[in-house]
C-alpha cells in the first residue's frame, strides 16, 4: 500500500506573528515545528505500514527550511519525502495549498491512502484534508479516532462524531483525517536520524508540478485577511490588602461599594444595602 501524509512546518505556539499589509503569517525567525497533529498522521501511517506493508512519503509544502520536519518524519519510519518550494506557492490559503499537494500527489501516482492531521495549529481550519480529497475525485473520512481494518480496496475506521463514535467503510484511494485519540506517536530513533543523514529529499516547484500558476499561492487564494488587529485589554484595578492600618472590615466595605457601583451586588433582605449580614455586630464584637 502506498500512503502519503501531507504534514507542515509551524511556528511554535507562542511564536506566531502577522504581517499586517499582506495578512500573512510571517515565518522567518520564529522557531519552527512539525505540526504537532501531523504527527498522529505519521504514527497511523507507520502502523498500517507495519501491519499490511507498503511504503509511506512524507510531504510538506514551505521555504527552503521547512525540510527540517521532512528529515523528522524520516527519521520516525517514512520511506522518503518530498518538498514542494517555490515562491510561487508564497501566501497561498487552504484553497491554493490543497490545489498544490494535490498537484504533488498526482505526480506520485498509485496512491492508495492519504492521511492528515485534523488541523494545522497555525490555522486551525482543518480544511486541507477535505480539500484535498475534492481535488483528487479520492473518498474523504474525517476525525478517524480508531483504525478497525485496512484492506487492499477498503479502509474501515470509527469516527469521533457528537453523539460518539461512527463505524465507517470507505474505498481505496481515500483521504483519512485523524484525532489524537487514534495512536500516539513515536519518537525518531538513532537509526532513523542516521537515515537522515543520507537522505535525498527531491524539491519540487510549480513547474515540476505542472500546475496552474492562477491557482498558487496568493493569486490562487480566493479568501484574504483584510485586516489583523491585536486586541487591547485596559486593566483599571484596585488592589484590596488587610492590614493593621486597613482591616477586614473596611476591605469588605470596599469590595461591596466595588460590587454595588457595578450593579452586581443584589438586595440582602433585613440588612442595610453595602452591608454583609452580622457586619455591624462584628464590628462591635
Amino acid at each position: 500500500m502506498y500512503i502519503v501524509v501531507p504534514i507542515k512546518q509551524v511556528p511554535e505556539t507562542g511564536n506566531v506573528k502577522m504581517d499586517p499589509e499582506t495578512g500573512t503569517m510571517i515565518r522567518s525567525g520564529s522557531e519552527a515545528i512539525i505540526n504537532p497533529l501531523d504527527l498522529y498522521a505519521l504514527e497511523t501511517a507507520l502502523r498500517i505500514k507495519e501491519q499490511i506493508g507498503g511504503r509511506v512519503t512524507a510531504l510538506t509544502m514551505g521555504p527552503p527550511a521547512a525540510s527540517k520536519v521532512l528529515k523528522e518524519a524520516i527519521a520516525m519510519g517514512c520511506n522518503d519525502a518530498v518538498h514542494l518550494s517555490d515562491r510561487a506557492f508564497g501566501g497561498a490559503d487552504t484553497c491554493a495549498t490543497s490545489y498544490t499537494l494535490a498537484c504533488a500527489i498526482r505526480k506520485l501516482e498509485h496512491v492508495d491512502l492519504i492521511v492528515t492531521g485534523e488541523h494545522a495549529t497555525d490555522g486551525d481550519t482543518g480544511q486541507v484534508g477535505p480539500a484535498l480529497a475534492a481535488w483528487l475525485g479520492m473518498a474523504m473520512v474525517t476525525y478517524a479516532a480508531k483504525l478497525l481494518e485496512v484492506e487492499e480496496t477498503h479502509i474501515t475506521v470509527e469516527r469521533l462524531v457528537e453523539e460518539g463514535y461512527q463505524k465507517v467503510r470507505a474505498r481505496l484511494p481515500a483521504v483519512l483525517t485523524v484525532v489524537k485519540e487514534i495512536v500516539v506517536p513515536r519518537l525518531p530513533t538513532l537509526a532513523g536520524k542516521k537515515r537522515t543523514l543520507h537522505a535525498e529529499i527531491p524539491v519540487w516547484d510549480a513547474k515540476t508540478l505542472d500546475a496552474d500558476p492562477s491557482l498558487l499561492g496568493l493569486k490562487g487564494s480566493p479568501t484574504r485577511v483584510v485586516r489583523i488587529e491585536t486586541p487591547k485589554i485596559t486593566r483599571n484595578t484596585t488592589i484590596v490588602k488587610v492590614s493593621e492600618e486597613f482591616p477586614a472590615s473596611d476591605a469588605v466595605d470596599q469590595l461591596l461599594r466595588f460590587l454595588k457601583d457595578k450593579n452586581l451586588l443584589g438586595h440582602l433582605p433585613g440588612h442595610l444595602p453595602g452591608h454583609l449580614p452580622g457586619q455591624e455586630r462584628g464590628r462591635h464584637a
